[in-house]
């Protein structure tokens, strides 16, 4: 689509059915418990009589008693972390070119905003990324990201030909709501301002009638609505989390990591909780007295027992007539609780496709495992970072050689702009215990040379700082060393 025309429905109808399912997986990510209420209490059939849709006494406004384990929250992020807690690398041919990405991705840090954004598509199917530029704030193309349900794509073949970036301004209410539409062509961002409604584009307005768009005006062809990129790449490229889309399966739109669906077991699992706490809660310790034990607090003041008292008056009552005082507690169902909100975590882990070991949970039941049935598990998450690093080398290639472009042709860079090449690492990123027992395993069989420990626990540094560490740990040892005969690394004596 063009820029809209004054007066159309917005968002595009056509997009209203996937915007609804990403406000859904945009709830449970969120981990509020009043988006949760709001998108399932508009609900009024569902398979199933969900947590988060009741309205009954015991959950109305100042006496809700659900509770929510931000499990969405944790898978997102797990995906993230299996994808960009190591920066993969990032490699051109030439050498001014690598020295310059290199200080585009550091300055730009990079890292933080993919971890950001791959957090994010996992959540809600996928991410835009986005290479742009601001003078008056740095010397150098900026790389960004916009969420799915901001953006109105349009494909060709599958691939990304243009895409509508939208957001909705400062200043607007319920009944008048600005919005800054950006929509970026091969060659060109065009650039407009609406005033209109929640469900009403309006209609276009003069960039400068609102302090957020006003800026843009100076940066603007004479036609008062173009920006020219100088290049003719697309300056935005689209990340689907993983793909098909089981809803839209001709699209070339992803789906979250909650759409395998998992939505049933994150309801459960806040049910459960809320029960758990429920009888916390009912256990409480309470005390039935009888009304001779209570004191007066006085006309009009009623009557209360006061526990710590150690002596009691003589009571007027018969000695056998009410006369004790009772305790009341409950008992908390703390396995039952525990087992099955396990049970149901490892069922959405599995379902978003990773292993229940990658959110601390013992799959075996109490049952020892073997290495073997551990490896197997662990694969799950394995093969699904994989899948997902196959779609982000990819948007990332394509994004980073329209930053190196619009280097060139707006900050004056003397470094050739090309395709880079994204390589991820080929596992998951091992904790610190998990190197330290292997670097010990290795070390007693004598499987491998000092140098080649050095390595495995430092693979970013270089030959150079692999060999000085290596000699440096040779001689605090006492083992010596001799010449090493391909002149590389010195070899224990």
């Amino acid at each position: 689509m063009a820029l809209p025309e004054n007066g159309a429905a917005w968002p595009p109808p056509e997009w209203a059915d996937y915007y609804a399912r990403i406000a859904v997986d945009d709830a449970w990510y969120s981990g509020d418990r009043d988006r949760l209420a709001r998108i399932y209490g508009r609900e009024q059939k569902t398979p199933r009589r969900r947590l988060w849709a009741r309205r009954s006494s015991a959950h109305r406004p100042g006496r809700d008693t659900r509770l929510h384990v931000p499990f969405a929250g944790d898978i997102a992020q797990t995906s993230a972390d299996m994808l960009f807690a190591n920066m993969p690398r990032v490699v051109v041919e030439d050498a001014r070119t690598q020295t310059r990405l290199d200080t585009l991705i550091a300055d730009g840090h990079v890292q933080q905003a993919l971890l950001s954004a791959a957090e994010q598509a996992a959540a809600l199917s996928g991410v835009y990324l986005r290479a742009t530029w601001d003078r008056e704030l740095v010397d150098r193309p900026l790389l960004t990201a916009v969420q799915p349900d901001n953006a109105v794509p349009e494909w060709r073949w599958g691939m990304l030909a243009a895409v509508s970036f939208w957001r909705e301004l400062s200043g607007s209410t319920t009944r008048v709501v600005w919005r800054h539409i950006e929509r970026h062509e091969p060659g060109r961002i065009l650039h407009a301002l609406y005033q209109g409604s929640g469900d009403n584009v309006g209609r276009r307005v003069p960039l400068a009638e609102h302090p957020d768009t006003a800026a843009l005006v100076g940066g603007l062809e004479p036609d008062g609505e173009s920006t020219l990129t100088g290049i003719r790449q697309l300056t935005a490229t689209y990340v689907p989390n993983m793909t098909p889309n089981r809803l839209h399966r001709s699209s070339p739109m992803g789906r979250s990591d909650y759409a395998a669906p998992i939505y049933d077991q994150l309801d459960s699992l806040d049910e459960v909780w809320t029960s758990w706490m429920r009888d916390i809660r009912l256990a409480r310790a309470r005390l039935l007295v009888p009304d001779g034990y209570l004191r007066s607090n006085g006309p009009g003041r009623g009557a209360t027992f006061d526990e710590d008292a150690e002596v009691y008056a003589q009571l007027n009552m018969p000695p056998t007539e009410n006369g004790g005082i009772t305790l009341s507690q409950f008992d908390i169902r703390v396995d039952e609780h525990q087992r099955t909100a396990e049970a149901l975590m490892r069922q959405a882990a599995q379902s978003a496709g990773y292993a229940a070991r990658a959110f601390g949970l013992d799959q075996g039941g109490g049952a020892a495992r073997t290495a073997t049935e551990v490896d197997s598990d662990d694969d799950k998450s394995e093969v699904t970072r994989r899948k997902k690093a196959g779609h982000w080398k990819q948007g990332l290639a394509d994004i980073l050689g329209a930053l190196l472009e619009l280097d060139v042709a707006h900050f004056g860079s003397q470094a050739p702009a090309e395709r880079p090449r994204v390589e991820f690492s080929d596992g998951v990123a091992e904790s610190p215990m998990d190197v330290a027992t292997t670097l010990d395993l290795l070390n007693r069989a004598q499987a491998v040379s000092t140098a080649t420990r050095v390595q495995i626990l430092h693979p970013d540094w270089d030959d150079q700082a692999v060999a000085a560490e290596a000699a440096a740990i040779l001689r605090e040892t006492g083992m010596g060393t001799v010449p090493d005969p391909g002149g590389t690394y010195p070899l224990a004596a």
